[in-house]
């Protein structure tokens, strides 16, 4: 069987990594290229260590559209659609976005929103696709069913917290490891960009929500994984909204609905959305669980491409989590 091609740009950074991880292994596409203009002509070996005995590539600086017939962008936020201006892209290759370029619906762009648990089909016929952010992915899993039932009515608390690579591989200030081990810290509080992609998909399932996301994005001290505890009031018994959830994700191969209390080393190393639910009052409290590189990125823009090409949905995922 022919495999399809898949071209990288960006290929230094975590996310570009962890696509190539799934790559390797994925049963109908294989990696045509590697871009980086930092690492041109160095093996991808040097940057992504893990990978020796796994892939003999070099990066590449030049751009041979002739070879590959998916694109897979893992620049910084910006930096794609300046790629694009500056770049013709063939329209017979496949686009997957990784940044915030073109996530929040425009006039200006054909992007579809890649969240498929909101716009499999829609995912389905385009030819680009804008992946999620991280901590949108985690959020909007915890609360899309109660949009999609009209059931959101009151403001809703979300405290999340993040693993540093969600930070990037760039050392920063608050990523390094002197900074960071031992150490927590809340960030961008209620003004995080994210938001903006998260009311947009709430509006497409309940036009008339208006209440607040009260959002604090929280560093932690372990390496990946988002851990987001969300609260908000409901007028349903907690037996009909784990019904409500499970029905949500029937169909949705990578998201389950926990009976019994989660913890986040379930979802490291996946693909999986994991959600738990729990009733106090009339307040429903709402655990969701991802890995920010994986079904946060990579996984997800993997999943994507699986869809836009036809492909079984969970191909190259099935991803077991590291328990110890």
């Amino acid at each position: 069987m022919t495999k399809a091609k898949v071209g990288i740009v960006g290929g230094a950074g975590y996310t570009a990594g962890e696509l190539i991880r799934i790559l390797l292994n994925h049963p109908q596409a294989e990696i045509g290229w590697v871009h980086s203009q930092s690492q041109g002509g160095k093996p991808v070996t040097t940057v992504h260590q893990d990978l020796l005995g796994e892939i003999e590539l070099a990066f590449t600086a030049e751009l041979d559209w002739s070879v590959i017939d998916i694109l897979f962008l893992c620049s910084g936020h910006g930096a794609s659609q300046a790629f694009l201006q500056e770049n013709t892209v063939p329209d017979s290759i496949r686009i997957v976005d990784l940044s915030q370029d073109f996530r929040l619906a425009d006039p200006s762009h054909n992007y579809v929103y890649g969240l498929p648990e909101l716009n499999k089909n829609q995912i389905k016929e385009t030819s680009w696709v804008a992946n999620p952010g991280c901590f949108a992915t985690c959020i909007q899993l915890g609360i899309l069913p109660l949009a999609h039932a009209g059931l959101l009515s009151d403001d809703v608390h979300i405290h999340a917290i993040t693993g540093s690579t969600g930070a990037g591989q760039k050392p920063t200030a608050t990523s390094h490891f002197s900074w960071r081990n031992n150490n927590i810290s809340v960030y961008k509080a209620f003004r995080h960009q994210h938001l903006r992609e998260i009311n947009q998909s709430l509006l497409s399932l309940q036009p008339n929500y208006s209440a607040k996301l009260n959002f604090l994005p929280v560093r932690g001290n372990f390496t990946r994984g988002i851990f987001a505890s969300l609260y908000t009031a409901v007028s349903i018994k907690l037996e009909e909204a784990q019904e409500l959830y499970r029905q949500f994700y029937e169909d949705s191969p990578f998201v389950f609905v926990a009976e019994t209390h989660p913890h986040l080393k379930q979802v490291v190393n996946t693909n999986k959305g994991i959600i738990y639910l729990e009733q106090h009052d009339d307040t429903l409290l709402i655990i969701s669980m991802i890995d920010n590189l994986l079904k946060g990125a990579s996984g997800q823009a993997v999943q994507n491409m699986n869809l836009m090409m036809g492909w079984d949905e969970t191909a190259g995922l099935r991803l077991k989590s590291s328990m110890f």
